[in-house]
């Protein structure tokens, strides 16, 4: 009797541990944090993909962008950080908290106030991973300054549309095209046409204030993106230290392009 009960007891047991391990995802909360001019919105293909598979994962919209109303001239990188602490704060456990291309130096300042107690990783998505006193800018100067001097290059700059304040500007959509979507889908395009926001000045040009005994304590991994058109930004994990750096043989938003290999990538971290 006890002989031919042994298939069943191991079949149910393979059943309890499966229950444990999916159990387990639950406790995994991820906090996506969007890039400039764009919103929570740029990860519907994500969010979806990682909760069938049981992980808790929350996309917010950063002030001034997606839903949110703020008005984009009076946004500063303190309302950009508090957005995501706040949101932290509400999460139970720790959480990880993943910034694409902007988002990267949101995230370094929000780790730098939530501590290693909260924060369990910081992933950067072809995102600015600065050192103490760095800014998205002066991220991009440096990188910029670093290639070969080529007038037909596309820039950021050449999709802006800066506002009458000179506080804000908007993008253009077949700038973006090139530089963001090149390997999208026209919906994936159009989709992304219709929701890119006006973007503040102020959080691209304030630096960060980190330090290595918090920010420095926060394991740190990197998603590089190899078919990015807008900046090259293979330097930057090397210029911090980084556990792991990844690559995903896409354009600047594989939220898009290759959304399963992404969520894919973040589940495994």
């Amino acid at each position: 009797m006890i002989q031919h009960m042994k298939p069943l007891i191991s079949f149910l047991l393979f059943l309890s541990l499966q229950t444990v391990s999916f159990g387990q995802n639950v406790e995994k909360t991820y906090l996506l944090v969007h890039g400039a001019w764009h919103g929570a919105w740029c990860w519907d293909k994500i969010v979806p993909l990682m909760e069938a598979k049981g992980y808790r994962v929350v996309a917010i919209d950063l002030p001034s962008h997606g839903a949110d109303t703020t008005d984009a001239s009076t946004v500063t990188f303190d309302d950009y950080v508090s957005k995501v602490t706040e949101t932290a704060h509400r999460l139970e456990g720790k959480i990880i908290l993943v910034g694409h291309s902007m988002g990267g130096t949101v995230i370094s300042q929000a780790g730098e106030v939530l501590g290693k107690e909260k924060v369990d990783k910081l992933v950067y998505l072809d995102a600015f991973l600065p050192r103490d006193g760095e800014s998205v800018s002066s991220l991009a100067r440096m990188i910029e300054s670093s290639l070969p001097v080529d007038s037909t290059r596309l820039t950021i700059g050449a999709g802006l549309i800066v506002g009458a304040d000179g506080k804000t500007s908007t993008f253009k959509p077949e700038i973006a095209d090139i530089l963001f979507y090149n390997d999208c889908s026209q919906a994936d395009r159009e989709f992304a046409h219709e929701r890119l926001s006006r973007q503040a000045f102020a959080p691209l040009g304030t630096p960060v204030s980190v330090s290595d005994g918090v920010y420095g304590a926060i394991p740190k991994y990197y998603i590089l993106c190899t078919e990015s058109k807008d900046l090259d930004k293979s330097i930057l994990p090397t210029r911090v230290q980084c556990e792991k750096v990844l690559k995903i043989r896409s354009s600047h938003s594989p939220f898009f392009s290759k959304p399963k290999q992404l969520a894919n990538m973040l589940m495994q971290l």
